[in-house]
C-alpha cells in the first residue's frame, strides 16, 4: 500500500492497483530480487484513470524521482563497463544527434502527419527545439524536468507525435547521462 493522496471524492486519478503494482515491482528490480525494469519503462507507465484513484500529479512526480535513481544506476553500470571516456562518447554521439536533427530549418524539423490527422504544433515544438538547442551549443538553462513536462497543442498536419516524443526522450536521457 502506498501512502499517495487521493483525488477528491468522485473524481478520477490513477489507478491505485495499477500504481502499487509497478512500484511493487519496481521495489523488486531495484532490490535486486526481480529484473526487467529500466528508467526508460518508468518514464513511460501509464495508469488507468479510475473514479477516487491516487492523485496524478503526485504520482507523477515520485515517478520522476524514482526514474532519476534508475537512471543513475544505470548511469553508474554502464560507465563501469565502458568506461568514463566511452561513457561519455556515446552521450556526446547522441547529443550530436539530436543537434542536427534540431537544427534543420524550422517547420522541417520532424516528420508531417497527413493534412487530416493530428499532430504536434508546429510552432511549439519549433519553439522548444529552439530551447534545446540553446541548451546543447550554449549550456542555457533547461530542466530534465521541463523536458519531461513540456506539452504541445494539436494540429492537423502538424509534427509526427512519435518522433517528437522520441527526440524529447533522447533529450532526457542525455540530460540524465551527464547529470
Amino acid at each position: 500500500m502506498s501512502n499517495f493522496p487521493n483525488v477528491a471524492r468522485g473524481k478520477r486519478g490513477y489507478d491505485p492497483a495499477q500504481v502499487d503494482d509497478f512500484l511493487d515491482n519496481a521495489r523488486a528490480v531495484f532490490d535486486g530480487r526481480a529484473k526487467g525494469l529500466a528508467a526508460a519503462d518508468i518514464r513511460h507507465a501509464a495508469f488507468d484513470l479510475k473514479k477516487d484513484g491516487y492523485e496524478p500529479g503526485v504520482v507523477d512526480a515520485a515517478l520522476e524521482r524514482l526514474e532519476d535513481v534508475f537512471a543513475n544506476r544505470e548511469r553508474q553500470a554502464a560507465r563501469s563497463e565502458l568506461g568514463e571516456k566511452e561513457w561519455f562518447g556515446r552521450a556526446r554521439e547522441l547529443a550530436q544527434v539530436i543537434v542536427n536533427r534540431l537544427s534543420r530549418p524550422e517547420r522541417e524539423r520532424f516528420s508531417r502527419v497527413g493534412l487530416l490527422k493530428q499532430g504536434y504544433s508546429v510552432e511549439e515544438v519549433d519553439r522548444f527545439s529552439s530551447r534545446l538547442i540553446r541548451y546543447f551549443s550554449e549550456g542555457s538553462a533547461i530542466g530534465v524536468e521541463d523536458v519531461r513536462t513540456v506539452t504541445f497543442r494539436p494540429q492537423r498536419g502538424g509534427y509526427s507525435e512519435a518522433q517528437v516524443d522520441l527526440l524529447l526522450d533522447s533529450v532526457t536521457d542525455v540530460m540524465l547521462a551527464v547529470r
